[in-house]
């Protein structure tokens, strides 16, 4: 049973009055929506590698504490929290799917611009957004199915293979990115640049084309159950990320870093995994899920953001800056 027959199971054994499967997108309007969300991800995936310097790669790789622990709140943290957020709102397989699929995503490029807010560890920020990105190739697939084992319909619904060759695609924009940054350094500023431009009107011309596309459904993305998975989702990320880097010892400034790249994930990766491994009339509107969750993501950063900031600006700075995610207590 593929992901198309278990929505079909689906919407019969609920009466048949769901308006997804009727939607009706032209091919065109499909394969437009496709190319933009592929060009979106390859800007963003060599605009993260033009940030990536190979010398603090290697550094952070040597003293690996702070990345293996970020990893471990990355892939452990999140997915766990989709999940379990979906058995608690008992979402349907296509809800459910969607949320699990941006809970198991790697951290994204957000993670690194709100560390730099909070003075986080920029070396440790840029290395576990690239480490996340490699490892997701392998632990993405293995944690959704882990994840969807036993969940009625959700297990044979997981398009692996759409997937595993998005996350491939992905390694080679990033390689192009450090390769530039590496060789020609002058030219990774303008990149850069030049990438946040396309990168925002590809956005609001993806969006205004996504929502012209499902218009006819776009109001079940703003059901109560997909709000509150969108809003907890990141809160949970960042708080438990908190919590898990401070239990392992790590210094306040790596536990902030850690902090923000649990909660933000790679939206972009996973509005490509949704319109491209699923088809239009099977995913529907839950296909802009990604885009309320990182409108819930930047919220709840930018208030710990300002909350940080209020902190500093009534407390004296007690700590010094670290170099490395090194345990804050003496051996």
């Amino acid at each position: 049973m593929n992901v198309t027959e278990v929505y079909r199971e689906t919407t019969a054994n609920a009466g048949g009055n769901q308006s997804i499967g009727t939607l009706g997108i032209s091919e065109t309007l499909n394969k437009t929506l496709n190319i933009f969300s592929i060009t979106i991800l390859f800007i963003t995936m060599i605009s993260l590698g033009c940030t990536m310097e190979i010398s603090k790669i290697k550094g952070h790789l040597l003293r690996p504490k702070g990345v293996v622990i970020a990893l471990l709140a990355q892939f452990g943290i999140m997915p766990l929290t989709a999940f379990c957020l979906t058995r608690l709102l008992q979402l349907g397989p296509i809800k459910a799917l969607t949320v699990l699929i941006c809970g198991c995503c790697p951290g994204g490029t957000l993670s690194n611009i709100f560390s730099l807010a909070i003075n986080g560890d920029m070396n440790l920020s840029i290395v576990m957004t690239t480490c996340s990105c490699v490892a997701a190739l392998a632990m993405m697939p293995l944690l959704l199915y882990i994840f969807s084992r036993g969940t009625n319909q959700l297990e044979a619904a997981v398009p692996y293979g759409g997937i595993m060759s998005t996350l491939a695609l992905t390694l080679v924009p990033c390689a192009v990115g450090i390769l530039i940054n590496h060789h020609k350094p002058n030219y990774a500023t303008l990149v850069k640049k030049v990438g946040l431009s396309i990168l925002v009107i590809s956005t609001v011309i993806m969006s205004i084309l996504s929502g012209f596309a499902v218009k006819d459904v776009l109001w079940m993305i703003f059901m109560p159950d997909v709000l509150t998975v969108a809003a907890l989702m990141p809160l949970i990320g960042f708080t438990l990320g908190y919590v898990m880097s401070y239990l392992c010892r790590l210094n306040p400034q790596c536990c902030r870093t850690i902090c923000m790249e649990t909660g933000c994930q790679n939206i972009q990766l996973c509005v490509v995994i949704l319109k491209v491994a699923f088809p239009m009339k099977v995913i529907g509107p839950m296909f802009l899920f990604p885009l309320v969750y990182i409108t819930m993501q930047c919220a709840e950063a930018l208030l710990l953001t300002l909350c940080y900031r209020c902190y500093q600006t009534f407390k004296s700075p007690a700590e010094g800056k670290s170099h490395s995610c090194q345990s804050v207590f003496a051996e």
